[in-house]
């Protein structure tokens, strides 16, 4: 894909970190992503694989976020914002982007309505309309007008696809902080912590207390008190970092009578430190919270609370009633009372383990993914095959796989079934119009589907959609279906290029969460690999954490004693080719080839209902309606075909009709 994330930030650089975070793991599996910023530059923000473009920079001096300063520090004129704005267009015709995510905004930034208006106006005069999403971290800053909400839902409804949020719902969901009612909520997706900072060791031997307050003047207060009580107590080790948007002249009147390298400058190695230190003191915005998360160090917080700042006070009381810190109110802030707490902190047990979701990079290239596949699905497209733009291809095939079945049923016996077919379809997350399609189409021919969900990307809405369907059931698809392979190598989330102990612990987690998240009733612990690749040590390693089938790709890995194995032989996409649908004659001998060399082994239907276009879901609507209207046929119930027993017994058994039997 293509993908266009817009960010100011106006304070800080908070809003531009988590931005750059979000377009850092959009880039990693090879979407071409450009970040537009209209903040001021930031030197520690990485970029990696994601391109910049900057507009000409807007801040603003106070928490009242008006009015907007320009670059030479006076307010900024007409004249700027309309070249913001034509930049702003400029990148979105350069990038012809698939996808475009505004950051924060509707929900905030009003300041600068009139430019993202004028933006997502502009993508959705783009043919093909581009997705246009949301992205917002866990907490908002409630609207101060009435009729703010009224407005922001409008916009959201009319505007957007959806809303990321880049928050864990079992620490605090949207509505602990605006106002979501059922439109609104249909419209989130919930992705887990974007976490900023590189992976860093626990550390055994930690020592000193680091102290860190962003990269504005938010933070003087605490900087300014944070040194003083430095001075009081050097013994206790104190690290003191200040912003790069704080000038030279403030940094050196903090550091006046401070031993050498107690106060210097933020650094990239912030992560390795904070791991490093026995206490951190910090303010609790987003980011400062993901690294303490993420470190598991003790901490005091002092959150930012000028004018109708509720964010950071709120997380961080959610942060105390967790264990994870304590709290220290700005308006307390001194020297003394920072020594307290300190001391305090410092003499307490260290954290819990939290259990907080911080997948939210991957996680939210995955939704992005799927949204962005599902809308292609429902598209108005032509039908394609290769380069012919008609269906006599089609028909010819499935005349042939008729004639083909009914010579199956004059060579075979009544008593016997010539073939058993079964079906599986991949990458579920979300209830969805593609969903509810493939869904109709098993109830219209009273067939059985085993729906792949994602465990660790699962919404409630996929639940409650399943739970109307009666011919669907729901195996476990991977973790998260995140790509771990080598570069230039093919994809796979349970490869043998991870070590063998990391891939039990992420399939144990797996189903873990799939119980935890999808109905008891419908969800069979069925393994189903991403990618279909997975190591072989896994595979035996399946049975010991509870699970009692795989269904993978043939020859994807060695069969296994005690796990039932059906795997999915039959796939309509093109995924090395135009991703429309195959040539219909490969699949059609495929079909007839194994009625005549394997006919007492099921087939499997393999599809991805998120990746269809018109030509696929009308080949495959085709083909249930051969295979669910000839005798030849039978379709097996997921649920029957994965009841655990021998791997054996379950092959003999499928090939009995009553093993077939379509449901009532």
């Amino acid at each position: 894909m293509r993908i266009l994330i817009a960010v100011t930030h106006l304070l800080g650089a908070g809003h531009l970190t988590r931005a750059a975070a979000l377009a850092r793991a959009c880039a990693a599996p090879g979407h071409e992503t450009v970040l537009v910023s209209g903040g001021r530059p930031a030197p520690l923000v990485r970029l990696d694989g994601a391109r910049f473009v900057a507009l000409p920079p807007v801040n603003v001096a106070g928490a009242a976020f008006r009015p907007l300063l320009g670059p030479d520090g006076s307010e900024a004129g007409p004249d700027l914002l309309a070249r913001r704005r034509a930049m702003l267009l400029d990148a979105l015709a350069a990038a012809r982007p698939d996808v475009v995510v505004t950051e924060l905004f509707p929900f905030g930034r009003r300041a600068l309505a009139e430019e993202f208006l004028s933006l997502i106006e502009a993508a959705h005069a783009r043919r093909p309309r581009p997705l246009v999403l949301a992205s917002i971290r866990d907490i908002l800053v409630g609207p101060g007008k009435p009729g703010r909400i009224a407005e922001v839902r409008a916009q959201l409804l009319h505007l957007y696809d959806a809303v990321l949020v880049h928050a864990d719902p079992g620490l605090v969901p949207l509505d602990a902080s605006w106002p979501v009612d059922a439109e609104l909520a249909s419209r989130l997706r919930y992705t887990g912590y974007l976490d900023e900072g590189p992976p860093v060791p626990a550390s055994n031997r930690r020592s000193g207390i680091l102290v860190a307050a962003g990269s504005s003047a938010a933070g003087l207060g605490l900087l300014r008190e944070a040194a003083e009580a430095a001075r009081r107590a050097p013994e206790l080790g104190w690290r003191i970092l200040v912003g790069h948007g704080v000038p030279d002249a403030v940094l050196s009147e903090f550091g006046r009578d401070l031993p050498d390298g107690v106060i210097g400058r933020a650094r990239p190695d912030y992560r390795t430190m904070l791991a490093g230190a026995a206490l951190s003191v910090s303010q609790c915005g987003y980011n400062t919270a993901v690294d303490l998360l993420a470190t598991r160090t003790p901490s005091v917080l002092v959150p930012f609370e000028a004018g109708r700042e509720t964010e950071q006070r709120l997380r961080a009381e959610l942060l105390v009633a967790r264990g994870l810190a304590r709290v220290l109110p700005e308006a307390e802030l001194d020297a003394g009372n920072l020594l307290r707490c300190a001391r305090e902190a410092l003499s307490a047990p260290a954290p819990v383990a939290h259990g907080i979701d911080l997948g939210g990079g991957p996680r939210s290239v995955s939704i992005i993914e799927a949204l962005h596949a599902a809308r292609r699905a429902d598209r108005p497209a032509a039908i394609v095959i290769g380069t012919a733009r008609t269906d006599d291809p089609i028909s010819a095939a499935l005349d042939r796989l008729r004639a083909g079945l009914d010579d199956a049923v004059e060579r075979g016996s009544s008593a016997r079934v010539p073939l058993a077919v079964w079906w599986r379809d991949d990458d579920a997350v979300a209830a969805s119009p593609a969903l509810d399609r493939l869904l109709a189409l098993s109830e219209r021919f009273a067939v059985p589907v085993l729906i792949a969900a994602i465990p660790g990307l699962v919404e409630p809405s996929l639940a409650r959609r399943i739970g109307l369907a009666a011919q669907a059931s729901l195996a476990v698809h991977g973790l998260v279906h995140a790509d771990h392979a080598p570069v230039g190598t093919r994809p796979a989330e349970f490869g043998p290029h991870r070590p063998l102990p990391v891939l039990i612990a992420a399939a144990d987690d797996a189903l873990g969460l799939a119980r935890a998240r999808l109905p008891g009733d419908r969800l069979l612990p069925v393994f189903v690999p991403p990618w279909n690749r997975l190591a072989d040590d896994l595979a035996t390693a399946l049975p010991d954490l509870g699970y009692d089938g795989l269904s993978a790709a043939p020859g994807a890995t060695r069969d296994v004693p005690g796990l039932v194995r059906f795997d999915g032989q039959i796939d309509p996409t093109d995924w090395r080719g135009t991703r429309s649908l195959v040539d219909p004659d490969r699949l059609v001998d495929r079909i007839l080839h194994h009625l005549a060399e394997t006919p007492d082994a099921p087939i499997g239907l393999l599809t991805h209902h998120l990746a269809h276009d018109a030509a696929l879901w009308h080949f495959i609507e085709r083909l249930l309606a051969v295979l669910a209207g000839h005798p030849a046929v039978r379709f097996a119930d997921p649920r029957r075909l994965f009841r655990p027993r021998s791997a054996a017994a379950a092959t003999r058994a499928v090939a009995a009709p009553a093993a077939c039997a379509r449901l009532p």
